[in-house]
């Protein structure tokens, strides 16, 4: 009776720690998947490739768009006043267009927009899934701390609460 006391102590105890390696194996995992995902270059609308590292080591908010989303559309005026405000905080948006090269053309000119817009089609989908959108959701948001890690995922409509709650603590300001 005894022994298998022990026996099943141990189990226990080896099925814990089993389990416990395997989730620390995952988080390993999947920060070093996120941090590969975030090497990657898109043509901005000049046709000039752009890669992310470019931006490295500021906070960045990625949302991924589209010129035929209205929330996308609706929300962009909002990202051109933020980018404006907080650019000396060394906060950089970064719009990547699920869309072809003539559309993301045709809307900049009914948009001045001060932020880099990169034409990604079908590979910013594939991108955005990559960076957590499990549900396809556009528009979608990513924003990613300056170690370069994704601190929010925002799969449609990013408010001025939830940018301003995810950004204060990374510039050290109290709201």
């Amino acid at each position: 009776m005894k022994i298998n006391l022990i026996v099943a102590l141990f189990a226990v105890m080896a099925l814990a720690a089993g389990v416990f390696l395997q989730q620390s194996h995952h988080d390993n995992v999947a920060t070093e998947h996120v941090r590969l995902q975030l090497d990657f270059s898109f043509p901005d609308s000049n046709g000039q490739l752009q890669s992310v590292s470019q931006w490295q080591g500021r906070i960045l908010v990625i949302n991924f768009w589209g010129t035929w989303c209205p929330p996308c559309l609706k929300e962009m005026p909002e990202f051109i006043q933020w980018q404006q405000a907080y650019q000396a905080d060394n906060v950089q948006f970064v719009g990547i267009a699920i869309d072809d090269q003539q559309s993301v053309t045709n809307y900049l000119k009914t948009l001045p927009i001060n932020y880099p817009i990169l034409i990604a089609g079908d590979e910013g989908s594939r991108l955005s899934q990559q960076l957590g959108n499990i549900i396809n959701a556009v528009p979608f948001t990513v924003i990613v701390n300056q170690a370069g890690q994704i601190v929010h995922r925002q799969p449609g409509e990013l408010s001025k609460q939830q940018f301003l709650d995810v950004l204060q603590p990374l510039l050290g300001k109290n709201q």
